[in-house]
């Protein structure tokens, strides 16, 4: 007999990916501004109650979408940090993430930026300094040199995605080895 149960939890789980995923093509077109229960719906083919029904609040459908799209990032900084000199692959990861067609840059940095208006995305912006603090800790053992470093990263991310001149991985290397001691 197979369980209904597990059947709905699917469903369930598969109706809030793509809640999340037009939460993402929402921001990309229109900003978080243009978040409503009603424009994801929209988006989704949903009524605005399934909306509702899984995601109460505005709040908890970009956190929600945040957390989804982090996973990917954290994930990946796991695999750099795996290396013996994260450095390449982190600059790789960087260079790459920033201009990925099957990526919603513009829509992850704007959720990311929200993180300084609503406390309800700050864990996800933990979640992301803590990976990187563990990728860049095998490299950077002082943690102010470190958390300089991190910076960089970011600022590498916004630079790699809005420079019209393409960045590649060795570029990016290039700036973080200048900033690791030797």
């Amino acid at each position: 007999m197979v369980d209904e149960t597990d059947g709905r939890r699917r469903k369930g789980e598969e109706r809030r990916r793509l809640l999340r995923e037009a939460t993402m093509r929402v921001i990309g077109r229109g900003g978080v501004a243009a978040v409503t229960q009603r424009a994801v719906a929209a988006e989704a083919g949903m009524t605005p109650s399934l909306v509702s029904y899984h995601y109460p609040t505005v709040d908890g459908l970009l956190s929600a979408t945040l957390a989804a799209v982090n996973d990917d990032w954290v994930a990946a900084l796991a695999r750099c940090a795996a290396h013996d000199d994260p450095l390449p692959a982190l600059a790789g990861l960087v260079a790459a993430g920033a201009v990925d067609p099957s990526r919603t840059v513009d829509a992850e940095y704007e959720l990311f930026l929200q993180a300084g208006r609503r406390p309800a995305l700050r864990g996800e912006w933990v979640r992301w300094t803590r990976a990187l603090d563990a990728v860049l800790v095998a490299v950077v053992p002082d943690p102010r040199r470190r958390a300089a470093v991190a910076a960089a990263v970011d600022g590498l991310f916004l630079r790699c995605w809005c420079d019209p001149a393409p960045w590649s991985a060795a570029d990016v290397e290039e700036v973080l080895r200048a900033l690791v001691p030797r």
